[in-house]
């Protein structure tokens, strides 16, 4: 498989998150020859706002997601459930990534979705809406990779994902296929 570079955005802020450590765990068990970047600072980055969407003024934090996301060849969500849907914070970065509608920087660019969350169906309601948002923002949704993982906090309990030889089989399962259809799409 030729270099690939798999962009990562975790939707909890939490340091200590499950869903950040999957990530982690996502970044350290990558097949060869594929980066996973984890994105620092969405918290940093303000709500989108046309308004400060215009040369000169785009916020710092915003446009370095867009750079970031601009030298990727694919990108990973990974989203807890919260109240039944994805964290505001994650849709901010699906909506600064959107634009300009048609050529923002995920335009066409393969996404797949995944997450843990402590109830038994593992954030599904998150997990399709984020894949519904990101498909109207333009990103090409890889169907393929599902991974939804139910009661988190139990089954990780004292342990790191990375620990767990299931969680660490499909991770890299899902990221072989979002950086295989990353190698398709180039």
């Amino acid at each position: 498989m030729l270099s690939t570079t798999i962009l990562t955005l975790v939707g909890s802020l939490r340091v200590g998150s499950i869903n950040r450590q999957l990530a982690e765990a996502a970044a350290a068990g990558a097949p060869e020859g594929v980066e996973v970047k984890l994105f620092e600072g969405l918290g940093d980055i303000p709500f989108y706002n046309e308004d400060i969407d215009v040369d000169r003024l785009v916020p710092e934090a915003a446009q370095a997601l867009r750079n970031a996301a601009a030298a990727s060849d694919g990108l990973l969500l990974i989203s807890p459930e919260y109240n039944g849907t994805m964290p505001a914070v994650l849709k901010n970065a699906i909506d600064w990534l959107s634009r300009p509608f048609g050529a923002g920087a995920i335009s066409g660019m393969p996404t797949a979705v995944i997450g843990s969350a402590f109830g038994q169906y593992g954030g599904v309601w998150a997990q399709d809406d984020a894949r519904k948002s990101v498909g109207i923002a333009g990103a090409r949704v890889v169907e393929e990779v599902r991974l939804a993982i139910g009661g988190s906090v139990t089954r990780y309990d004292g342990i790191h994902p990375q620990d767990d030889p299931d969680t660490v089989a499909q991770l890299g399962e899902a990221v072989r296929v979002l950086a295989e259809a990353s190698v398709s799409a180039a």
